[in-house]
């Protein structure tokens, strides 16, 4: 036998272990380029005002950009704010659940405008003692018309921008179109009819849930699970994208709120207007 020619069984198997370790390599080349996906997680624990929602809205163009944000886990803990901020934020919602599933976990509170959110995600959590609803609207009504000497104005509502009565018809107007934002994004969810969703009460989440106003009882990590299984994703990791998207931390809703004599901020809108907010009763009768 010729000892240097080259051993065929041998060979063979060298050849088969290429063909074997071949699809591996290509495997982990490929691994390598394709991002691991991501479930992005968008907090709110804030009113609903102009710093909030551009924060928010920022974090929602991020994730409809990105194809490694396969689902987002809208957190929740705001008692809601403007009427003009809530509906940007909840259409840019909208837009995003056209390509990728939306989840809601609510922590604290999503009362009136952080509600309006949760009605426009595909599934909404809640802790069981979370406070949910508070479905509605109110007015903050200017003063009392004054004169004022030293400005100079045309038309009776030049300073205040309407008669009072038309408030009302704003209110109300609002108020149906929160019922069929509530209505259409709970569909057959939804167990109550106007007479109750309609009615103002923040219920504990366990009695939300018996209404049809979120879908399950659980954690932020539930969220997180379902909306990995709505987007059919395994081997995800949950990513914070305000730390992505925004420069620096988000401040307090300077501005917004009131503001007590020592500059406390106080838990109602320090300007007149519209808005889809709860107001703790006690604190109305100190206002």
């Amino acid at each position: 036998m010729d000892e240097t020619k080259p051993d065929v069984h041998w060979i063979q198997a060298r050849n088969g272990l290429l063909w074997l370790a071949l699809p591996l390599v290509l495997g982990l080349l490929v691994a390598a380029l394709i991002p691991q996906p991501v479930i992005g997680v968008i907090s709110l624990n804030d009113a609903i005002y102009s710093y909030s929602a551009q924060a928010v809205i920022r974090q929602i163009d991020y994730a409809r950009e990105r194809p490694e944000v396969r689902a987002v886990v809208l957190a929740l803990d705001s008692p809601g704010g403007t009427v003009v901020h809530t509906e940007a934020v909840y259409l840019e919602l909208l837009k995003l659940r056209e390509s990728k599933p939306v989840v809601v976990s609510i922590d604290g509170m999503a009362a009136s405008g952080a509600y309006y959110l949760t009605a426009g995600s595909d599934y909404a959590f809640a802790k069981p003692t979370s406070m949910v609803g508070n479905i509605g609207v109110i007015g903050v009504l200017p003063e009392s018309p004054s004169i004022f000497e030293n400005v100079i104005s045309t038309g009776p509502y030049k300073l205040w921008g309407s008669p009072r009565d038309t408030y009302m018809r704003q209110i109300e107007t609002i108020k149906q179109a929160f019922y069929e934002v509530v209505k259409t994004g709970r569909g057959d969810r939804l167990n109550a009819g106007p007479d109750v969703v309609l009615s103002g009460q923040i219920w504990p989440a366990s009695a939300a849930y018996q209404i049809g106003l979120i879908d399950e009882l659980g954690s932020q990590s539930d969220a997180v699970e379902k909306a990995a299984t709505l987007a059919r994703v395994s081997n995800y990791k949950a990513v914070d994208l305000y730390s992505l998207v925004m420069p620096q931390p988000a401040p307090s809703a300077y501005g917004f709120f009131a503001e007590s004599t020592e500059g406390a901020a106080l838990p109602y809108p320090k300007e007149a207007g519209i808005y889809l907010l709860y107001i703790p009763p006690a604190l109305v009768e100190q206002k």
